[in-house]
């Protein structure tokens, strides 16, 4: 691994060398898929981003600023993930970026064929937990934390789309693959979130749902959860698998950090986020958050917000 992950930084450096200040572009080619690494060396306002399909953005290092025709001033960091939709437009600050110190992002542009594939996958599987049985729409813009686990599978997949390895394009579609099921999963998870807000006693799921959003602090009792949602205790563990795609303690763990994220890019305390969050031990908290985001408490915390 170590061999593969020095060859793919060589290969990047020199094919990266500046042509353009402004949004430098290198790309690879893959099936259904294009990568894209964009370094911008100087600072510059409403750079225009389109793609006629769905646009996968990450944030590598620096800072951005995205403004869409529903949003202005979206602050846009690393481990932090955006979503454009097909077809839309998108216009981008970079009020950090230096000859010294570029801002870098990666876009994955996936066709809408691979899209639209997956996603009907994906709606069989979730049918019975989305809201009024809506089906996922990937056609709508999501900026969201990506957790470490997406960062894992973007590594591999830049390392993949450089590599001159044999099985390249099998292994960039699996990676794509993946990427795409990420990325409804958490579109059907922010409707199901959204639905239980607004109607919590719609069935059992939606209610514990809509019980943990509201206590993350407390510890859970799966025994006690199977009673609000008037189901066995093993029933009610494989619908609430089978609905989220984990355990109710694994969603309220990464319900946890992603509010944690926020209350700390808000300019609260570390130990005070940590305590309104249930955790009795700062060290806890900080591993925890590491391992899930790749980044400590404090490096969030200290991250200015761009206004």
């Amino acid at each position: 691994m170590s061999v593969s992950r020095l060859s793919t930084k060589a290969i990047l450096a020199r094919k990266r060398s500046p042509v353009n200040l402004v949004e430098n572009r290198v790309c690879f080619a893959g099936p259904h898929s294009e990568l894209s690494i964009y370094d911008t060396y100087e600072q510059a306002d409403r750079v225009s981003l389109k793609a006629e399909s769905l646009l996968y953005c990450g944030m590598v290092t620096g800072s951005k600023v995205m403004h869409t025709k529903d949003q202005d001033n979206i602050s846009f960091l690393p481990h932090e993930s955006f979503i454009l939709a097909p077809d839309e437009e998108v216009f981008i600050d970079f009020p950090e970026a230096e000859l010294t110190k570029p801002t870098t992002c990666l876009t994955i542009a996936i066709s809408n064929e691979k899209v639209a594939q997956i996603c009907d996958r994906m709606n069989d599987v979730m049918h019975a937990s989305l809201p009024s049985s809506q089906p996922i729409d990937p056609s709508q813009h999501l900026h969201t934390l990506h957790t470490q686990a997406t960062q894992q599978v973007l590594d591999r997949l830049a390392s993949d789309y450089v590599q001159n390895d044999p099985d390249r394009d099998l292994l960039v579609d699996f990676g794509v693959s993946e990427l795409i099921t990420r990325i409804l999963r958490h579109h059907g998870r922010e409707a199901l979130l959204h639905f239980a807000k607004s109607t919590p006693d719609a069935n059992g799921i939606t209610h514990v749902i809509h019980w943990i959003e509201n206590n993350l602090s407390l510890p859970l009792d799966t025994c006690q959860l199977a009673k609000m949602a008037c189901m066995s205790r093993s029933r009610f563990y494989d619908c609430f698998k089978r609905q989220l795609g984990c355990t109710p303690l694994e969603y309220q763990h990464q319900r946890r950090m992603s509010k944690a994220y926020q209350r700390l890019k808000e300019n609260g305390s570390v130990t005070q986020v940590s305590y309104e969050l249930g955790y009795l031990s700062l060290s806890h908290f900080s591993r925890r958050f590491h391992q899930h985001f790749g980044v400590t408490p404090r490096q969030v915390a200290q991250t200015k917000l761009i206004s």
